[in-house]
């Protein structure tokens, strides 16, 4: 209870300091009223309520608590006392020596409410439970970057219908594998923000159980959030973002197209059966002289497992060179052409090192996980397991001239659930459970950095409160399916609004079904996300797919014709990413955020704002010939794959023609964004493609 305490008084401390640069005070009062003999709670502003805690019907209150397994509502109207100018406490009395204490303190325009009891209860409190009122049109979003609850297949099932509003879903506040960006925060269409401190897992029902209310149930003895009001949701999202960031900023050459594959093979000949005469790995050196006879830009490459030593390609950080011979003359080779490395870490350690760790205890019990024994599961919350693995791990790597890390298997895959087991640090592995992505993050970050300074990149895919500041993050295990597209531009815009600023997918999809219409969809879709990362596709290049056509021209076409746009755009998303970190807007953009008066901004989920000046409508459906875009009011719109530089005024859909290698864009005109022939570059692309590579001559280009 001291950590969890601790971790609460920082954010309050965080909180309180933002609220000092607010002038002119908060307007927004604190009204307690009584109903159907429950207490509500409501904020109020000068144009009307905000949000209540409310009673939704006679057996049901707006407080309540848990305690051995009973739900209790809290009755009554409570005492009330000022421990602060800026604070009020409400106290119940239930009559038989128990209190039930709330604690409300102003900070600006935002409050804190921090639940607490006292007195001869049986047991501890379990958990908490908050009913919030609900409008009939409320729309919420946040929480989680999977569309839907339950396993992460529902999120892209054929027959999915919902979007970014989680109105009518029910939602289990818990990490789970592998698309498992989660935040305890959403935003509401009625400007106000929600967000619960600390790492206990909880519930929240959007409506679907009661439908003008909003159910919130957390565990943990006590039960702290916050909520955030503002005149606009972008102001919540920024608020929100800065006070559990601010966000990475990565080096500017994280903000170019990237490439890997799932498992790199080296073979004695390349894809078309020509010899390899290169000392690095066969697969690597494919990738990099095919891209460079195309002229498809690359700035960074990463490596995933097996790379290292031992059965699971993963024992003590060691280069299996075999795999990978002369790894430091690849790395030069790759830095020579302006290419930075990256590779695949987990949470756990094999080999030698997995003797050693257990063998000073620096591990938690976790769960075997797909018949891969031998595992350890490192306890971060152990000051010397962190400092060891960082400097025989990650930091190890660096020293080699690694400068990126994909931090995998954070999210559920081994961590054991658990009440009765504790970390180091005495907190239960169920409170630290969701906090276990962090703890990992921050260990690689403290690792790295004193090596490369602010020039590395982490990549986690499990995010919880607090990650956003050391590493960006990628979209998990996506299906490659046309309904797993889907789910990633969902994915991608609520982790805008979590205030995970810097996201990817595996362009193409990770695993499943694999569509050559799809990967071109998802090939512009990457384009114009905050990173863009190509692959694993089959473990292939798009010159030697798995069925026809096996050379792909076309989709050779289309990566080149959007690895040249996201070139041209690296200076305009690194500064949005500065941007991101300075003042916490994200870089994409859902339409509500940046245009939330109009309607349309809400309903058009597929259309987002990629920074203040390029609109983006991502075509997901399969087949697809033509796509109606909402154009936002107030702003002229240039079609930028128009070389007449067509314009159109906003306050209109407007239908597009999308055949499979264009994606609708728009620049708002005055935002001096030149995006030149985009016709063009994709009909030279084409040519380009057309005439196959000859990798005897692009080796012997090679001083290896």
């Amino acid at each position: 209870m001291k950590t969890r305490t601790l971790i609460i008084g920082l954010i309050l401390a965080s909180a309180l300091s933002l609220a000092t640069s607010c002038s002119g005070g908060s307007k927004t009062k604190i009204a307690v009223s009584l109903r159907n003999t429950f207490p509500e709670i409501t904020l109020k502003t000068p144009g009307g309520e905000l949000v209540s805690l409310v009673s939704p019907d006679d057996t049901t209150g707006s407080i309540g608590y848990v305690s051995d397994g009973k739900a209790t509502w809290i009755n009554g109207l409570p005492k009330k006392s000022r421990p602060s100018a800026e604070s009020v406490a409400f106290t119940w009395d239930n009559g038989e020596g128990n209190e039930i204490t709330l604690i409300t303190e102003t900070t600006g325009s935002d409050f804190i409410f921090s639940f607490s009891q006292s007195g001869r209860m049986e047991r501890d409190i379990s958990s908490w439970i908050i009913n919030l009122g609900a409008s009939p049109e409320e729309y919420f979003t946040g929480i989680f970057e999977r569309v839907v609850d339950g396993h992460q297949n529902n999120s892209w099932s054929d027959t999915i219908s919902a979007a970014l509003n989680l109105r009518g879903q029910k939602i289990d506040v818990k990490l789970k594998p592998t698309v498992s960006a989660y935040a305890p925060f959403y935003i509401s269409s009625r400007n106000y923000g929600f967000f619960v401190f600390g790492t206990w897992p909880g519930v929240i029902d959007f409506c679907s159980t009661i439908p003008d209310a909003v159910k919130i149930t957390f565990e943990g003895p006590e039960f702290s959030f916050k909520i955030y009001t503002a005149d606009n949701p972008m102001d919540i999202v920024r608020k929100h973002a800065l006070e559990t960031g601010p966000s990475i900023m990565p080096p500017a050459w994280a903000f170019g197209p990237w490439r890997w594959r799932d498992e790199h093979f080296n073979k004695a000949v390349y894809y078309d059966g020509t010899t390899r005469r290169a000392p690095y790995n066969t697969d690597i050196v494919e990738d990099v002289l095919m891209m460079k006879a195309f002229d498809i830009p690359l700035t960074a490459y990463w490596i995933d497992r097996p790379w290292a030593t031992g059965y699971n390609g993963f024992d003590d950080y060691e280069w299996d060179t075999i795999r990978f011979p002369d790894p430091d003359g690849m790395i030069r080779w790759l830095n020579g052409k302006d290419i930075e490395l990256m590779m695949w870490i987990a949470p756990f350690v094999m080999g030698r090192m997995a003797e050693y760790a257990e063998s000073q205890n620096y591990q938690l019990t976790s769960k075997t996980y797909m018949n891969s024994p031998g595992q350890v599961l490192l306890d971060f919350t152990n000051p010397e397991a962190v400092k060891w693995w960082g400097e025989n791990g990650p930091g190890k790597l660096a020293k080699m001239g690694i400068k990126g890390f994909k931090l995998d298997r954070a999210d559920g895959e081994k961590l054991t659930d658990s009440i009765n087991l504790t970390t180091y640090d005495s907190r239960s592995y169920r409170e630290n459970y969701n906090d276990y992505p962090r703890q990992y993050v921050k260990a690689a970050f403290d690792a790295v950095q004193p090596v490369l300074g602010d020039n590395f990149m982490l990549f986690p895919r499990a995010q919880y409160t607090g990650s956003a500041k050391y590493g960006g993050m990628w979209a998990g295990d996506t299906d490659g399916k046309p309904q797993g597209l889907r789910s990633a531009v969902i994915g991608m815009q609520r982790c805008a609004v979590m205030g995970y600023p810097i996201w990817a997918s595996d362009i193409g999809g990770y695993w499943g079904s694999f569509s050559r219409e799809t990967a071109m969809r998802w090939l512009a879709f990457g384009c114009f996300s905050p990173v863009m990362e190509i692959g694993p596709t089959n473990n292939r290049g798009f010159w030697n797919n798995p069925g026809e056509p096996h050379y792909d021209k076309e989709l050779i076409a289309v990566w080149r014709l959007y690895s040249h746009i996201r070139m041209n755009l690296k200076d305009y998303v690194t500064s949005l990413a500065q941007k991101a970190h300075d003042d916490g807007t994200p870089v994409v953009r859902p339409l509500f955020l940046a245009f939330p008066g109009q309607k349309e901004a809400w309903n058009d989920w597929q259309t987002y704002m990629f920074g203040p000046d390029i609109l983006v409508s991502a075509v997901w459906r399969e087949g697809a010939t033509e796509q109606q875009v909402w154009l936002p009011s107030g702003e002229t719109w240039i079609d930028a794959w128009s070389p007449e530089q067509k314009e159109y005024e906003g306050g209109a859909y407007v239908t597009v023609a999308v055949p499979v290698y264009k994606i609708p864009l728009f620049i708002r005109k005055g935002s001096g964004i030149d995006p030149g022939n985009l016709l063009d570059l994709y009909n030279e692309s084409l040519e380009i493609a057309s005439e196959k590579p000859d990798l005897v001559s692009l080796e012997k280009m090679e001083t290896w």
